[in-house]
């Protein structure tokens, strides 16, 4: 059941790298802004997630995103995505990928 969970994971972490802020050219996940995945039972994925800013414009559209295709993975029954601001998101929790992309390294 372990592996089968690890296998969900991680589609949903491929799920989320199709997914961008339409103003910044990198994906949430190597932005750093995916704090926490959780994977119970019957297949209910809980995600924490942060933005940028706490005033995001797009924020409804990047969190309907990642429901939508999140709940498409089989073995999802459904997607639950709560914002959180703590930490604040900062550069640091970016990926190496995301740093080159954006000019920071």
């Amino acid at each position: 059941m372990d592996n089968e969970f690890l296998i969900i994971e991680e589609q949903i972490v491929k799920a989320l790298k199709t997914v961008y802020d339409p103003e910044i050219p990198v994906n949430v996940y190597d932005l750093g802004l995916i704090y926490k995945i959780e994977v119970d039972d019957a297949g209910n994925v809980v995600i924490e997630m942060t933005f940028t800013a706490p005033n995001c414009p797009v924020a409804d559209y990047i969190v309907e995103d990642i429901r939508d295709k999140v709940e498409t993975i089989n073995g999802v029954r459904s997607a639950q995505i709560n914002l959180v601001f703590d930490p604040p998101w900062d550069k640091e929790m970016m990926s190496e990928e995301a740093k080159l992309e954006l000019g920071l390294l």
